[in-house]
């Protein structure tokens, strides 16, 4: 197995971002501050008026970096709404990979991070997850897949972008293995700190595909005019029900505070509002739950 580690490219990765958004023109409707679950908010939070969500860069169509402390998105709408039911202010932060963002949480530099980060039972164990959508993993490649990556076992003798320290990077890595030992060619990991540029090294034809999250994927193939597509769809690709949602520490009451600020905004219709906005009807949950993954497991 190849592993490389590659440095995000700032400039080419914007432009990644300069197409068309996919987002449709609506109104999120404003909400009422809730005190009840005000009150429940950590003290520190109360008294600050505020508290910072972190992420890792953009992660279309949820989270849109457009500056260092601001973003659009799907994320950046249920947080707004989510700010206005707690009747505090939620900003947003910046950091450079998921390892960061985690540790940027568990020393308490951060609140949260509303994500959405993908949950697992493995993760579960330093961290609450506050889950909201469903995702899929699939392959974005070249416009008819000229190396046939129909599935993981096709992935083999190929190059393949993925996120460092997500997910997908797990998995693909152990797909790297299992070509080995199968006598097939070993796939080359490239390991990418951010959505754009690990895009960008598909359409320059620097990897072959990257394998990471459905949802960005599609914002990102739908801006390439028709260079890349996406595959292996509707394939489990290595993960069984893949829930994601915002990040706290292991157990802060935070994490059941937007577990109900978020049912509310799933009872009121708000969620559905935003996620349609943003074209991830494919993506909604029911209601939204605590360490899922965790729960699926047993």
């Amino acid at each position: 197995m190849k592993l490389l580690k590659l440095a995000p490219v700032a400039l080419l990765a914007t432009s990644v971002l300069a197409g068309p958004a996919m987002a449709e023109e609506t109104a999120v409707p404003k909400q009422t501050i809730n005190e009840a679950l005000k009150a429940k908010l950590p003290e520190e939070i109360r008294k600050a008026g505020s508290m910072i969500s972190v992420n890792n860069g953009s992660f279309p169509p949820y989270e849109i970096v457009t500056g260092t402390t601001e973003m659009t998105g799907a994320s950046a709408d249920l947080t707004n709404a989510l700010g206005e039911l707690l009747g505090v202010e939620i900003k947003h932060a910046t950091v450079s990979g998921l390892s960061a963002l985690l540790s940027g949480i568990n020393s308490g530099r951060y609140q949260f991070a509303f994500g959405p980060v993908g949950d697992f039972a493995s993760r579960e164990e330093a961290n609450d997850f506050v889950d909201y959508v469903q995702e899929y993993v699939v392959f974005a490649v070249h416009k008819g897949n000229p190396k046939g990556i129909t599935s993981l076992d096709a992935a083999c003798g190929n190059r393949i972008a993925v996120m460092a320290a997500g997910s997908a990077e797990k998995v693909i890595k152990a797909q790297a293995e299992k070509c080995v030992k199968d006598g097939k060619p070993a796939i080359e990991v490239q390991s990418f700190t951010d959505q754009p540029s690990s895009i960008l090294a598909v359409r320059s034809k620097r990897s072959d595909a990257f394998f990471s999250s459905q949802a960005p994927l599609t914002y990102f193939v739908q801006q390439t005019n028709g260079q890349l597509e996406l595959a292996a769809t509707g394939e489990k690709n290595g993960f069984d029900n893949l829930y994601q949602g915002a990040v706290v520490p292991k157990g802060s009451p935070l994490g059941e505070v937007l577990r109900d600020g978020l049912k509310v905004l799933m009872d009121n219709g708000t969620y559905a509002i935003i996620m349609k906005k943003w074209g991830l009807e494919k993506n909604m949950i029911k209601e939204p739950g605590i360490n899922l993954a965790g729960q699926s497991a047993k």
